[in-house]
């Protein structure tokens, strides 16, 4: 059986760069010799495609619907046997995904009560855990520039909520930083060095092997 892949997942805020480093730390690991894939939630599934339509307007639903949407989502994003995240670690394949469980807390977790939101995501805590969690860190008000270049705006994109998301993300650290394999990593206007710190933290999963 091959060697089981690294899980690794990227938070923060709207606007701050998660994407856009995950993909730059993919083609690294890629460039390293390591087998990996990009995911990222919502996901492609039909569950996802609902969710989308929450968070643009579309569909306009009360803010447990779609927390539990994303738990979910979550769940079948973890377990699915076709695609799911945990039978590429078993294949060996390094995931990267683009927010998990965190993210509902930070977000949904702002507006209903957390407590709750947390119960809905046990499962999934307990059936995949981060190997690393990289957490892009964006003042508010940098977010909010960010989001306005792009256009157009989703349902957590006000600089209140942001805010208010970003301060979620720090009270969550206090709380299960001892559980997590937590890295923060400020994003910089200049994505190359922002790249240079995540890589660090990202190469450290696999020992350097192969580094030069």
């Amino acid at each position: 059986m091959a060697n089981r892949g690294k899980f690794i997942v990227f938070e923060g805020t709207d606007g701050s760069g998660k994407s856009t480093q995950m993909k730059m730390a993919g083609k690294f690991l890629q460039g390293r010799g390591i087998s990996c894939i990009l995911t990222h939630e919502p996901t492609d599934s039909p569950f996802g495609a609902l969710l989308r339509s929450c968070l643009t307007g579309r569909i306009d639903t009360d803010e447990r619907a779609i927390a539990a949407l994303f738990a979910a989502d979550r769940l079948d994003h973890i377990s699915n046997r076709v695609n799911g995240i945990v039978k590429h670690l078993e294949e060996g394949v390094t995931v990267l995904c683009d927010r998990f469980y965190l993210s509902s807390f930070a977000y949904n977790g702002g507006f209903v009560p957390l407590e709750w939101v947390i119960q809905l995501n046990t499962p999934a805590m307990q059936l995949l855990r981060p190997d690393l969690t990289v957490f892009l860190d964006l003042p508010p008000e940098e977010s909010m520039r960010r989001v306005a270049r792009r256009g157009e705006t989703e349902r957590y994109e006000t600089a209140d909520k942001q805010k208010k998301i970003r301060e979620n993300y720090y009270k969550l650290f206090e709380r299960f930083g001892a559980q997590e394999h937590l890295v923060i990593v400020r994003s910089e206007a200049e994505k190359e060095r922002t790249q240079a710190n995540v890589r660090k933290a990202v190469w450290s999963l696999f020992g350097g092997r192969n580094d030069g």
